[in-house]
C-alpha cells in the first residue's frame, strides 16, 4: 500500500521561507504537503529530484487572463515559468459585470489597454454571464492547468452601473456609488479576490477614449472601498500616473484608512519623473509604519516593448513607404523588404509626425537587439545607435537589417519603464524595499508588444546567477519573493511555502540549466489571433495540488487548476 500520492526525492529544497536550502524529500497527500525531510513511506508516483531545486509554485499577482480563462485550459505563458497561481482582473479592465449592449465597449477597452485584439475577444468570449458572480461561474466550466483568482474591474463596474455616462467619465451620483459598492461587495462575497482600478492616461480604448475610471472621484472610490471594508474581504489594486503625486497618494492612503482593506499600487521608474518612485516608496513606508496595509507592486526588469515585423510595433511602421506592405503575409512582407529598392525607399521616407513613433520607436539610442538569450539589462554601448556608430553606418539601416534576421523574426527591445538611466539599480532598490511585492508581469496581455510573463524565470537567471557587473540577490530571497510574499500580499495564505499542511504546488528546477528563450509570435488564439510567447529550459516539473502538470515544459494532460474563491486561510487556521 502506498503511503503518499506523490513523493519528490532528494531535491535541494528552498521552502519559501527565505531560509537556507536543505536536502530533503517532499511527500504529498490529497493535494497538500504531508511530510518534509526524510520521507520513509512510498508514493503512488515518485520523482527523483537529486541535483534539482525544489521550490514552491510561484504566485503571480498581476495578470490579465480574464479572457483566456474562458476560452482556454492553459494559462500560458505564465504556467511555463513555474507559476502555479495567477491573479487576474488587474488595472480596472475585465468583462464583468456587463450588460448585453456593452460587450463591444468592454472589448474595445481591453483591446486598447491590454493589446488583446478585438477579433480574438469577440470570437473567444461566449458572454454567458451578466453579473460578476455569473462570470466566476463561467470561468469554472472548464479545468485549467493552474489556479487563478479574479478581481472586480472598475471599468466594467462603472459602465454597468452608469452606461455611457460611465464610459464618458461623468461624475458618479450618490445612487451610482451606492450601486457600485453593493455590486463590488456581492462580487467579493461570491469569491472575487478584490477590486482594481486604473488612473493612467496610458490606458485607452482602441478607439482612443481614456479608460472610464481615469478621473473617478474620491467619493466613488471611497464608496466601493468601504463596501469591501464592510464585508471584511478583498484587496485593492491601483495603477496611476501620479502627476500630482502627493495628492494622489494621499487619496489612496485615505481609501485604506477608511476601508481597512489592503492596497497595492504600481511603482515604476518613469523617464519623465525618474526619481518619483523614491517618493512613492517613502510614503508607502510611512503608511505601513502607521499600521496601514499598503504595498508597491514592482518588478526586476524594465517594462520593455518588443518590436518586430510580426509584432504590434516596429521602427518603420509609420514610414509612408512601409504602409503598402503592412498587411501582407509575413513571408511576402519579408521578401519585399529585402528588395533593395523598397529598402531604400523605406529608409528614405520619414515617419509620420507622431510623437510616439518619432521619439520612441525611432530613438535608436534607446533601442537594442534583444538577443538569444535575451539581454534585459543592456549597456548604452549595446544600443543600435552606438553599434551603428562603431560600424560607420546609419542606425536606421542597422535596425532594418536586424529585423530581417531569422527569416524576418528578429526582435528589438525598447526598455520603456524602469530604465531611465540605462540601469536596473532602481529596480533592485525597489525590490529590496520592505513594503514592496513583485508583480507587473501582465501575463495574458500586451500580446503583440510586451512579453513579461517570464519575470519569474529572469528573476532566477539574471538576479541570482548571471548578472554581471552589479549586485545579485540571494536565491532563497527570490524564491520567497515570488511565492510566499506574493501569495500573502493578496490573502492567499495557504500556498507559497513547502511545509506540512500547505498546498502542494511545487517546481523542480535544473538551476544550472535554467535558460530563457527569446519571445516569438504564434497564432494560437481564437480567430487565429497572434500573441508573443516565451519559453524556458530548466523547469523539469511543475506540480499543482500534488499533480504534475508540466514535465520539461511539456503538458502532461493533468488539469487540476481551479478558480480560487476569495482569500484563503493559512494551514491550521480553518476556513
Amino acid at each position: 500500500m502506498k503511503n503518499f500520492d506523490l513523493v519528490v526525492r532528494g531535491g535541494t529544497v528552498l521552502d519559501g521561507s527565505g531560509g537556507d536550502p536543505f536536502e530533503g524529500d517532499v511527500a504529498v497527500v490529497d493535494g497538500k504537503i504531508a511530510a518534509l525531510g526524510a520521507v520513509y513511506g512510498t508514493g503512488a508516483e515518485e520523482i527523483d529530484a537529486r541535483g534539482l531545486l525544489v521550490t514552491p509554485g510561484f504566485v503571480d499577482i498581476h495578470t490579465h487572463y480574464d479572457g483566456q480563462a474562458i476560452w482556454g485550459e492553459r494559462l500560458t505563458p505564465s504556467s511555463w515559468h513555474g507559476v502555479t497561481t495567477v491573479v487576474t482582473g488587474n488595472c480596472g479592465v475585465g468583462f464583468a459585470p456587463c450588460r448585453q449592449g456593452d460587450h463591444e465597449l468592454l472589448i474595445r477597452l481591453m483591446e486598447g489597454v491590454e493589446d488583446i485584439p478585438g477579433v480574438v475577444l469577440a470570437d473567444g468570449l461566449d458572454w454567458s454571464w451578466e453579473s460578476f458572480p455569473e462570470f466566476l461561474a463561467a470561468t469554472e466550466r472548464r479545468p485549467h492547468d493552474i489556479d487563478f483568482a479574479m478581481q472586480v474591474p472598475h471599468g466594467a463596474l462603472r459602465v454597468y452601473v452608469m452606461g455611457e455616462r460611465g464610459a464618458d467619465r461623468e461624475p458618479a451620483t450618490a445612487e451610482d456609488i451606492a450601486t457600485m459598492g453593493r455590486l463590488a461587495r456581492e462580487a467579493v462575497e461570491a469569491g472575487a479576490l478584490g477590486f482594481s482600478s486604473s488612473r493612467t492616461l496610458n490606458h485607452r480604448s482602441s478607439d482612443g477614449r481614456p479608460t472610464p475610471t481615469l478621473t473617478a472621484g474620491e467619493d466613488e472610490l471611497q464608496g466601493i472601498a468601504r463596501a469591501l471594508g464592510e464585508s471584511g474581504r478583498g484587496v485593492l489594486q491601483f495603477v496611476s500616473d501620479f502627476v500630482e503625486a502627493q495628492e494622489e497618494f494621499a487619496m489612496l492612503r485615505r481609501l485604506v484608512e477608511r476601508s481597512g482593506r489592503p492596497l497595492s499600487m504600481t511603482v515604476l521608474q518613469d523617464d519623465r519623473r525618474p526619481d518619483q518612485w523614491r517618493d512613492l516608496l517613502r510614503w508607502i513606508g510611512e503608511a505601513t509604519r502607521d499600521g496601514l496595509p499598503m504595498k508597491g507592486q514592482v518588478c526586476g526588469r524594465a517594462v520593455g516593448l518588443v518590436l518586430g515585423l510580426e509584432c504590434t510595433l516596429h521602427p518603420f511602421m509609420g514610414h509612408e513607404a512601409f504602409r503598402p506592405l503592412a498587411r501582407l503575409p509575413h513571408e511576402e512582407k519579408v521578401a519585399r523588404l529585402r528588395d533593395p529598392e523598397i529598402r531604400r525607399a523605406i529608409l528614405a521616407s520619414p515617419p509620420e509626425p507622431s510623437s510616439f513613433l518619432a521619439t520612441m520607436l525611432g530613438n535608436f539610442a534607446r533601442l537594442f537587439a534583444l538577443g538569444d538569450p535575451p539581454q534585459y539589462e543592456p549597456e548604452p554601448e549595446d544600443s543600435i545607435a552606438a553599434r551603428a556608430a562603431r560600424e560607420g553606418r546609419d542606425a536606421a539601416e542597422l535596425a532594418y537589417d536586424l529585423l530581417l534576421e531569422s527569416e524576418g523574426r528578429g526582435l528589438l527591445y525598447l526598455p520603456f519603464l524602469n530604465y531611465a538611466r540605462h540601469s536596473l539599480e532602481p529596480s533592485l532598490e525597489m525590490m529590496k524595499h520592505p513594503d514592496t511585492v513583485l508583480g507587473l508581469g501582465d501575463g495574458g496581455a500586451h500580446l503583440g508588444t510586451i512579453s513579461d510573463a517570464s519575470f519569474t524565470t529572469s528573476m532566477l537567471t539574471h538576479w541570482t546567477r548571471d548578472r554581471s557587473p552589479g549586485e545579485k540577490l540571494p536565491l532563497p530571497w527570490v524564491v520567497r519573493a515570488h511565492s510566499f510574499e506574493t501569495a500573502a500580499a493578496v490573502g492567499l495564505l495557504d500556498r507559497g511555502k513547502i511545509a506540512p499542511g500547505w498546498k502542494a504546488d511545487l517546481n523542480l528546477i535544473d538551476y544550472d540549466g535554467l535558460r530563457l528563450h527569446p519571445p516569438r509570435v504564434v497564432r494560437d488564439l481564437p480567430a487565429g489571433g497572434r500573441r508573443l510567447i516565451q519559453r524556458a529550459d530548466g523547469y523539469r516539473a511543475t506540480v499543482v495540488s500534488g499533480r504534475v502538470v508540466y514535465r520539461d515544459g511539456e503538458p502532461t494532460g493533468e488539469l487540476p487548476g481551479r478558480l480560487i474563491r476569495g482569500a484563503q486561510s493559512a494551514p491550521g487556521e480553518g476556513s
